[in-house]
């Protein structure tokens, strides 16, 4: 019987996330979803246990002999050929996994065979791909991905396949090292820059964005912050979206569900730009990752994409 369940992951900075798909159907399997917390900071063989919680209830529901393999969605550094994490000390997560060949890890927690394929993709990258297979970019032509959160991902999709080497999208097709201000965007796009705004004018702390924006009714001046994000963004974007020729640019992560509060001013700066695009809100949100990540199951899919890996 020919094996049709694949898994897709997607590996967050405190939990990891799973869900499980028919790829003949190219459906989420019912009760198929599932999330565990994990610490970081712990040791290698802790976080790969707590990784194996998560994607042993998935096998288990799907039948090992019914897996066509395992797609994860993993933040870099990481090198995306060989499954091996590149984590250090100064991207303050994972860093007890460096030097491991997670795919031959997990095979070993897991206890899976040899044949069963585990496959890895740059998390924004596979938000992209997952979107643009069954989001709301899926009739696009040319797509620029954002996903906004504890940092700035994105990517630029043409015809479902990212574009990483070419003269119309930066180096690698990333864009949160390139120079902002008396920075680099990635210091600016990101949930600490509203922290830090927030403190800065109220002289109060916050956790996250989902905090500060409901303030904003009790205290309109707050609406000043998420205006000089949005019309920030806007600006920073604005080159790449025209060099790109994007006809749609989706936006993703916990920062994009306040864009009722930032989304004014960041289609102003567009318009005055003169910049037709269309916006849109992920409805898949995090599932588009492990969708995107799940599709590298797909033979051919994973054909166009495993050349690459080597520049993510």
């Amino acid at each position: 019987m020919k094996k049709k369940y694949a898994i897709g992951v997607d590996v967050g900075g405190s939990h990891i996330s799973v869900l499980s798909m028919d790829m003949e159907k190219e459906t989420i399997l019912k009760n198929g979803k599932s999330c565990c917390v994990v610490d970081n900071t712990a040791s290698a063989i802790e976080i790969l246990n707590s990784w194996k919680d998560a994607l042993g209830k998935s096998i288990s529901d799907i039948g090992q002999n019914d897996l066509v393999g395992i797609g994860i969605a993993m933040p870099g550094p990481f090198d995306y050929t060989n499954g091996v994490a590149l984590f250090t000390k100064d991207v303050n997560k994972f860093e007890n996994l460096y030097g491991v060949n997670v795919a031959v890890e997990l095979k070993k927690v897991l206890d899976l065979p040899d044949n069963v394929p585990i496959r890895f993709v740059n998390d924004a990258t596979a938000f992209a791909i997952g979107d643009a297979w069954k989001g709301k970019s899926s009739n696009s032509k040319r797509t620029i991905a954002i996903t906004l959160g504890t940092g700035l991902g994105v990517a630029f999709i043409e015809s479902g396949i990212p574009v990483l080497e070419r003269n119309d999208v930066p180096p690698k097709g990333c864009l949160y090292h390139l120079p902002y201000k008396d920075s680099i965007a990635n210091d600016y796009f990101c949930t600490g820059w509203f922290v830090n705004e927030y403190a800065k004018r109220t002289g109060k702390s916050a956790h996250g964005v989902k905090e500060i924006a409901r303030q904003t009714d009790a205290n309109p001046e707050l609406i000043e912050i998420f205006n000089e994000f949005g019309a920030s963004l806007a600006e920073f974007l604005s080159l790449w979206i025209q060099r790109f020729n994007a006809d749609c640019l989706v936006l993703g992560g916990n920062i994009a569900r306040a864009f009722e509060l930032f989304g004014p001013a960041f289609s102003s700066v567009l318009e005055r730009r003169s910049i037709d695009i269309k916006i849109q809100l992920s409805n898949q949100m995090e599932s588009s990752a492990m969708m995107g990540s799940a599709r590298l199951m797909n033979e051919d899919f994973w054909k166009q994409i495993q050349p690459l890996l080597p520049l993510m």
